[in-house]
Order: C-alpha cells, then sequence, then structure tokens
C-alpha cells in the first residue's frame, strides 16, 4: 500500500508539474528582418509570420532592420533573450558576415544562434540592362574581356551575397569588372533599368517582375538547374561556365540556448509554412523555392557557408572592416 501511494504521489506530482509548464508563445512574437520593407525577404517574412500567428494562436511581429550588411539585425536577435520570443529572418548574408566584418561584429554567426530552419531559396541571376547589349553570356563576356575594369556590376552593398557571386564570376572567368556597391538590391535594379550601370548578380527574387517584363534580360542563373520560374534561362554550366553556383537561402533562426521545446515548436512551424500550398505559389512570386532544412543539417550548413566565404574572402583580399 505504501509503495502504491507513493506512485501514485508521483504520478500527481509529475502531472501537476506538467500542468504547470509554460505554453508557448503566450505573448507576441518579435520577427526581425535585415532587409528593408516591401522586398523579398520581407514579404516572406511577413508571410510566415501571418502562417505561424494562425498556428500558434499569437501575433508574430515583422520588424525590418535593415543596415550594415543585416548586422544590426542579428545583433538584435543574438543579444536578445533565449525565450523564443525574438527570432531573425536571416539569409545568405548571415554567413559572409564572418569573412568581411571581423573588427566590428559582436555576435558569432553560427555559436549565437540556434538554427531553426531554411524556408525558401533563390538563385542567383545574371541580368543586363539598356547599357550592355549583350544576347547571351558568351557576347557578355566578349564584351567584359574587350574591355577590363570598365564594364559596372551593381550590388546591394559590399558584402553582400551579390558581391560575393559576382567576384567568384569574374575568379572563374578571369575578367575585371567594376564593383557599384548600392545601399541595398531596389536602387540597383533602379539605375540597372535606367542604363547607369551594366549589369548585376542578383536574387531571382530581386529582380524577376524586371526580367518578366522585359525591362532586364537575364543570361544565365547559378544553379544546378534551370529555375522553373525561367525555363528559357540556361544555367552557367549549360552557357559554359563549369563550377559556378550561388543559391541564396532565406530561413529562421532564434538566439541561442533557446530552450529546445520551443525550438521544436517553431521547427514544426517553419517546416509547415515551407510544405503549404499557398507558401509555394507565394514564394514562386517572388522569385523563390520553398525549401525546409532544419535543426542539426542546418546548422551544419551555416558552419560550411561561413569556412568557405572566409577561403574566398581571404583569396580574394575582400574585407569591408
Amino acid at each position: 500500500m505504501r509503495l502504491l501511494s507513493a506512485s501514485i504521489l508521483l504520478m500527481t506530482a509529475g502531472g501537476a508539474a506538467q500542468a504547470q509548464a509554460p505554453a508557448y508563445p503566450t505573448k507576441p512574437v518579435r520577427v526581425v528582418v535585415g532587409f528593408s520593407a516591401g522586398g523579398p525577404t520581407d514579404v516572406m517574412a511577413r508571410a510566415f509570420a501571418d502562417y505561424a500567428a494562425r498556428k500558434l494562436g499569437q501575433s508574430f511581429i515583422v520588424e525590418n532592420k535593415p543596415g550594415a550588411n543585416t548586422i544590426l539585425a542579428a545583433e538584435a536577435v543574438a543579444s536578445a533573450p533565449a525565450d523564443g520570443y525574438t527570432l531573425l529572418v536571416g539569409a545568405t548574408n548571415h554567413t559572409m558576415i564572418p569573412a568581411l566584418y571581423s573588427a566590428r561584429v559582436k555576435f558569432d554567426a553560427v555559436k549565437s544562434f540556434a538554427p531553426i530552419c531554411t524556408m525558401a531559396i533563390s538563385p542567383t541571376v545574371l541580368v543586363v540592362g539598356p547599357a550592355m547589349k549583350a544576347a547571351n553570356l558568351d557576347a557578355f563576356l566578349q564584351q567584359v574581356k574587350a574591355e577590363p575594369g570598365k564594364r559596372t556590376y551593381a550590388t546591394a552593398g559590399s558584402g553582400s551575397s551579390g558581391h560575393f557571386a559576382s567576384e567568384q564570376f569574374t575568379r572563374l572567368t578571369d575578367t575585371r569588372m567594376n564593383h557599384i556597391p548600392y545601399k541595398g538590391a531596389a536602387q540597383a535594379v533602379i539605375d540597372l533599368m535606367g542604363g547607369q550601370v551594366d549589369s548585376s548578380f542578383a536574387t531571382l527574387g530581386s529582380v524577376l517582375p524586371q526580367v518578366q517584363s522585359g525591362k532586364l534580360q537575364a543570361l544565365a542563373v547559378a544553379a544546378p538547374q534551370r529555375s522553373p520560374l525561367l525555363p528559357q534561362v540556361p544555367t552557367f554550366e549549360e552557357a559554359g561556365v563549369k563550377g559556378y553556383s550561388a543559391d541564396a537561402w532565406y530561413g529562421l533562426l532564434a538566439p541561442a540556448n533557446t530552450p529546445p521545446a520551443i525550438l521544436a515548436a517553431l521547427q514544426e512551424t517553419a517546416q509547415g509554412f515551407a510544405k503549404e500550398p499557398n507558401t509555394v505559389e507565394k514564394l514562386r512570386g517572388l522569385g523563390m523555392e520553398s525549401q525546409s532544412v532544419c535543426g542539426a543539417p542546418f546548422g551544419e550548413q551555416l558552419q560550411r557557408e561561413v569556412q568557405n566565404y572566409s577561403q574566398i574572402a581571404r583569396e580574394l583580399n575582400l574585407k569591408t572592416d
């Protein structure tokens, strides 16, 4: 009887403890985005926030914190309490930060964060505007090689994914171009359409409407396969530049040491978001494809990219400190 009574007491205590365990979320969740409102990353983040609010029963509030190549947003999340109420929607720029800003960054791109899931990918595409008449990649390379250092390429800023993609391309093709950095992709695209710059190695999401309308011409896609959004545009491999790939990812991270139960709830939510048919359709409109790499595999991907970009930065002497 004494053993039975003890067992009942233990089960009762366990049930009480379980009943007292805090649910998540019990208040609004802040979702920090290191890009300006209205861009592809912001639109995706807001779609995720709407989905998460429906699934988890609390508001997910998007906060745009652009600047310093997403460093400001990442710093805000890295220094926030590890309680699941401050999240980061990051992109490939996140793993480029250690290679470029080591002297000014107050966080570790890998160790300061808990990886939750990637939610989308977008390939880099080489586009040209009216200032550069090139029917294909071969014609583009002929013009670039004929005028070393004269032709220009626009990026969303020094150290951006477009900057790395461009430098990788010039290295592979033994060419020289003049880098014109902007404070964001929007103005770069405007000047590209206006003929102020010649070309851009841009994420597909940032130029898809302009390519579809004929205002910009896409010459090649930096992905293993052609994009279903631009099936007529060859990959760089098909166009003759071997070994060139530059997919950009977009994903969800939390501060390091966020409780496993909260991470599990967010991972399940992010996976559901990436798989939902409405999400797939919305992402295609943004030049993205849904993707869900979660937990440890996502963390391993972050580590690999930090190492790869740091090596490229050293070899190309890229530094913005």
